[in-house]
């Protein structure tokens, strides 16, 4: 039974002490996907993320004529262990002018970016387009670097859907945006004496840019193509956990709530989150926070001063507007709050349980959770959006301590207590 169209989550009764194990990381899982698939031979990834966005590279690369094997994971339902047999750095299949080979990425902004790099490496012909938020998202800069390695990209707009034609090509990329162009486009000039430089000493910032040392880590957390263009054999890897669970500590209070196996890398700017507590007069979007930056938001009305949220231009162009989608939201919670350009100002605020409309975004969803455990009221539509990253994340509220928190999360308004996996986004019910 999926997840209903509305759920009520109420607040715990007190403090919580539990260690809950969470899913892999969504970005990492798709990175390493691509980059398995340029590897020569197998390649075993364990504790991948089984999700929608996940779930759509996966297709994708099936439908490219790569073999992709998924097995269950016995020590966490939403991770899998996929085998993936690289090429090498050849695609095997693609289509043609009259019929281009169709791949659909759903609202999959890393599969969209690191597929697009990865078809320049075929023989044929390709169209990427996805739900209609997709093709809003903005590829300008991923199109620019590409064409200016000599590969066919056609957009009217810079926008999926993309037809592009793969090719021989030679060039350079001088300037990037984030981190995800060292894989993204490296593949892409792998092996035809092509350049990459990011600009940012190879490790880029912000957001992404730790998990551009996915291609170059000779120690291999997964194995891939450098920057250089340089293949590493296949192997077993173990991918790294998101982070989503460990930043509830902060609205529950007391106890002690920890994820197991943190990450220690340091590729994920989120990490940092524990740190930025109590939260400072500003929090920026760009030096600070991913993200998790959400989460921030809907901690900041119980803090004792306001705080504002910078740079926060790149949150309007994700999976839905998200500046305008918290700004009103958080409102409806009684939360006194003032958009001014790419700036959000929160101030301490008596909240109040509301409706909470979720726009088919899994992080708003997952935010505003966070608060139902601390105010009563709380109601969301359309929960298993949480299905493109975190499908059992509240099935992860709901489970007993220590493994969960036991928050008791019910259907509709005060409807039936919801268990097991009625607590479980359908995979199956799937966007097209």
């Amino acid at each position: 039974m999926p997840l209903p169209p509305l759920i009520e989550i109420e607040p715990l009764p007190g403090p919580v002490r539990a260690g809950v194990t969470v899913p892999g990381s969504k970005s990492v899982t798709n990175r390493a996907l691509v980059l398995a698939a340029l590897t020569s031979g197998e390649t075993e990834l364990r504790g991948a993320l089984w999700s929608e966005d996940t779930q759509v590279m996966v297709e994708c690369l099936q439908e490219l004529g790569f073999l992709v094997t998924v097995a269950p994971d016995a020590a966490e339902a939403g991770n899998r262990t996929i085998t993936v047999y690289g090429q090498g750095g050849r695609v095997p299949r693609g289509g043609n002018e009259g019929q281009p080979l169709e791949l659909f990425v759903g609202n999959a902004g890393t599969a969209a970016r690191f597929l697009a790099a990865l078809v320049c490496l075929g023989e044929g012909v390709y169209r990427l387009h996805g739900v209609p938020r997709m093709h809003q998202r903005p590829q300008a800069a991923l199109f620019a670097a590409l064409r200016s390695l000599g590969y066919r990209v056609e957009s009217a707009t810079d926008r999926l859907p993309v037809v592009i034609r793969g090719r021989t090509a030679a060039g350079a990329v001088s300037r990037q945006p984030g981190g995800e162009f060292a894989v993204c486009v490296g593949p892409a000039v792998g092996g035809r004496g092509g350049r990459v430089g990011s600009g940012t000493g190879g490790r880029g910032r912000g957001r992404s840019g730790g998990r551009g040392a996915l291609c170059a880590d000779d120690d291999g957390v997964v194995p891939g193509v450098s920057a250089r263009g340089r293949v590493f054999p296949g192997g077993a890897r173990r991918l790294e956990r998101q982070l989503f669970l460990g930043r509830e500590r902060a609205v529950v209070g007391g106890g002690g709530i920890s994820v197991v196996h943190w990450p220690a890398s340091g590729w994920q700017v989120d990490a940092r989150f524990p740190s930025l507590l109590p939260l400072p007069p500003e929090v920026s979007r760009r030096r600070d926070l991913g993200d998790s930056i959400l989460t921030a938001m809907v901690l900041a009305p119980f803090g004792e001063r306001p705080t504002r949220f910078t740079d926060l231009g790149r949150l309007r162009v994700q999976e839905c507007e998200r500046v305008v989608a918290m700004r009103t939201e958080l409102a409806k919670c009684g939360v006194r709050v003032e958009e001014v350009g790419d700036t959000l100002e929160v101030w301490p605020s008596p909240v109040r349980g509301a409706e909470v409309a979720t726009y088919g975004d899994h992080r708003v969803a997952m935010s505003f959770a966070i608060l139902g455990l601390k105010v009563p009221g709380l109601r969301l539509q359309n929960p298993a959006c949480v299905k493109k990253t975190f499908p059992n994340f509240f099935g992860k509220l709901a489970a007993a301590p220590p493994h969960g928190l036991g928050a008791v999360i019910r259907a509709g308004r005060r409807g039936p207590i919801l268990r097991g996996d009625e607590l479980v986004a359908d995979l199956g019910a799937r966007d097209a």
